[in-house]
């Protein structure tokens, strides 16, 4: 999408809708770090870029945090991207996706949507997406991993570990999708703590191997679409071949992708999050566990689980089970903060006056507790890499592990 023309009506209508209460721009994790993004201050301007001869000049409300100087005009059969049209480029790369903005708009707008539409054309026609995202996605069409790593090392984290793959087992109950993270040596930690509970709770899984390419959340999101199309349909093609009864993984957003966005291309697979099948399996007693430790914490909801899809109560409920004492920061469930992981955010690196992962981990600190559970490697990556943080960040599957540790 390049002009307000080429919107859909009811998006149009939407920017009419808006009544600048102002919620959106108060959830913002990006407004709140001081990037070039307020999300009421851009839905007016796309209002007024679909008036003839627009003008941003009326707004009266909280401009975009350091953002670089604009025209500030626009009209309905005018580029609305640009420093000489509405609105820059760097407020649509400053946005994490992660829907805070949507969740709390009272006039139900979807801000979100609307961005990523523009990145679309701003990617895919102008080829004018951010400097480092240049490269992961020439490596995501050419090697299938924003790396470029082989896609068969995808599993040198099991290290010793049995990881069977269905190539080999032709059929199972479980398809574990290990996702990006599994590249990661810090979250390969997490995914071999989920694979020893695999293998204690005797599940029938199994793993693709090799022939697991990226889901294609990143080129998505930074709007590269045909990339994330052809990754689309080859990974489908791949999971057709296999007969398995759901899919399984640690990774929220190759959870969303593989479960409301692969069905628009003929995928229809049941797929769980790793933290709501631990929670079953320790609910039928599939896991022995102690009686837990007591210690505090406080769990960060990703984005992509949460306000995406809706797990709020399952890595709660497994917190409880494992005997730890939780505490919920002050914006927790449908109202989180963002790690600020999400979107594409960390490759399209928009500079503000502090980091999102800072905010969220002050916002954790302010509970007293010492551990924080995370069950998303984004979030482990982001929130880890706050320097003082204080308390220790956890995938849930860790904590699970060493309760059963400790409980032996």
């Amino acid at each position: 999408m390049e002009r307000p023309q080429d919107l859909a009506w009811n998006r149009l209508a939407s920017f009419d809708a808006c009544i600048q209460c102002g919620r959106c721009e108060q959830a913002c994790p990006a407004f709140a770090a001081g990037q070039p993004l307020n999300p009421k201050r851009l839905i007016q301007d796309l209002a007024a870029a679909t008036q003839p001869q627009g003008s941003n000049a009326a707004y009266a409300g909280s401009p975009y945090p350091n953002a670089p100087i604009v025209a500030g005009v626009g009209g309905p059969d005018l580029p609305i991207i640009g420093t000489d049209g509405m609105i820059h480029p760097d407020t649509l790369w400053s946005c994490t996706t992660c829907r805070a903005c949507v969740e709390e708009c009272p006039m139900m707008i979807e801000h979100v949507d609307t961005i990523i539409d523009l990145r679309r054309f701003q990617t895919l026609e102008r080829g004018a997406m951010p400097g480092k995202a240049v490269e992961p996605l020439a490596e995501l069409r050419l090697a299938d991993d924003p790396g470029g790593r082989p896609l068969s090392a995808r599993t040198d984290f099991v290290a010793g570990l049995d990881l069977p793959l269905i190539a080999d087992k032709g059929t199972a109950e479980v398809l574990l999708w290990l996702g990006e993270g599994a590249f990661d040596l810090r979250y390969g930690r997490s995914l071999r703590a989920l694979v020893k509970l695999l293998h204690l709770a005797h599940v029938d899984f199994a793993v693709l191997g090799a022939s697991e390419k990226d889901c294609g959340d990143l080129a998505r999101r930074l709007g590269d679409e045909v990339t994330f199309q052809r990754l689309a349909r080859e990974n489908i093609a791949t999971l057709k071949s296999y007969r398995f009864q759901r899919i399984v993984t640690a990774d929220p957003h190759a959870l969303h992708v593989l479960r409301n966005e692969y069905p628009a291309f003929g995928g229809q697979f049941e797929v769980m999050h790793h933290t709501a099948l631990l929670d079953r399996l320790a609910a039928e007693g599939r896991i022995p566990l102690g009686a837990g430790s007591g210690e505090s914490v406080t769990y960060h909801d990703p984005c992509y689980l949460g306000r995406y899809n809706g797990e709020f109560e399952a890595p709660r409920r497994l917190l409880d089970r494992l005997g730890l004492t939780r505490i919920e920061m002050e914006r927790h469930g449908r109202h989180s903060m963002c790690c600020g992981g999400g979107g594409g955010a960390p490759v399209s690196d928009i500079q503000g006056t502090t980091r999102i992962p800072d905010l969220r981990m002050a916002q954790a600190r302010e509970t007293g507790a010492a551990i924080v559970a995370v069950g998303c490697p984004g979030c482990t990556a982001m929130l880890e890499g706050v320097v003082g943080g204080g308390a220790q960040v956890r995938d849930l599957a860790e904590l699970m592990l060493a309760n059963v540790e400790a409980a032996a």
